[in-house]
């Protein structure tokens, strides 16, 4: 016998076309279908394993070889995952190591690229490299001098604050791995920071979140953080002061 959907999930069915979101998901008595009970059970464990992935410090590095620039390796003051979670402030902060390491370099740059692990570094590991490889030509055309990228373990969003002070960087850029959701434990975020100094707080920051083969494509995040770049540069600010008067982006 052919079962009777309600209109409103008829409706709702003809926007799962346009997201990954859970809806329209139909129900058995008082709970979700079998089926989609066990894939929100795998998607909880694919969430909870972002969340303790590492970053592939090797092939990284191999791969940002294609820019020929300095590649350095950074930790923060966190030395396990579990002590990254329960203190944010320790990730937020350069080890002494890492301080003296950033001491070696004195030229004054334009910008900074930090890749850090976040909340997952999986994000990081399958979409850092195809974001660089559009975004970093355009910095470099634009005349933008770039310091060292710099690879950092156990690395909060404020690190960037601590790594572009140290290189001398007029403004700090951190592709960082992204709190996992239920359907998308591999979001990349970029954060954008001009005079990054030590002691910043989130006002400071402008972010481009989502950037993911099923979120925010690579070519359209590149266009929002070049304009982004390019307007802190000419107004010497950025956070709650940018504002991102881009428009929506194209289809």
């Amino acid at each position: 016998m052919k079962r009777n959907v309600p209109q409103e999930i008829q409706s709702l069915r003809a926007l799962k076309e346009f997201t990954t979101a859970r809806i329209a998901i139909g129900r058995v008595g008082t709970s979700i279908p079998l089926k989609q009970f066990l894939e929100f059970k795998l998607a909880h464990a694919h969430a909870r394993d972002a969340v303790y992935s590492e970053l592939d410090i090797s092939s990284l590095t191999d791969l940002l070889k294609l820019f020929t620039l300095p590649v350095l390796h950074l930790q923060s003051k966190v030395s396990y995952r579990e002590q990254y979670l329960q203190r944010p402030d320790m990730g937020r902060r350069l080890n002494d190591e890492s301080i003296q390491l950033l001491k070696e370099y004195h030229s004054e740059t334009d910008i900074a690229i930090i890749i850090a692990d976040g909340l997952s570094a999986t994000a990081v590991n399958q979409n850092s490299l195809g974001l660089l490889q559009i975004l970093i030509p355009q910095l470099t055309a634009a005349g933008f001098k770039l310091a060292p990228i710099s690879l950092v373990e156990q690395g909060r969003v404020a690190i960037g604050d601590d790594i572009g002070h140290g290189l001398n960087a007029k403004l700090s850029m951190v592709l960082i791995g992204e709190r996992p959701g239920l359907s998308s434990a591999d979001s990349l975020g970029v954060y954008l920071t001009y005079s990054p100094k030590p002691g910043l707080t989130d006002e400071t920051r402008n972010c481009v979140s989502n950037i993911r083969p099923g979120g925010l494509s690579y070519a359209k995040a590149t266009k929002k953080i070049f304009y982004l770049i390019n307007e802190a540069f000419k107004r010497k600010s950025s956070g709650v002061m940018l504002k991102d008067n881009a428009g929506l982006l194209e289809s």
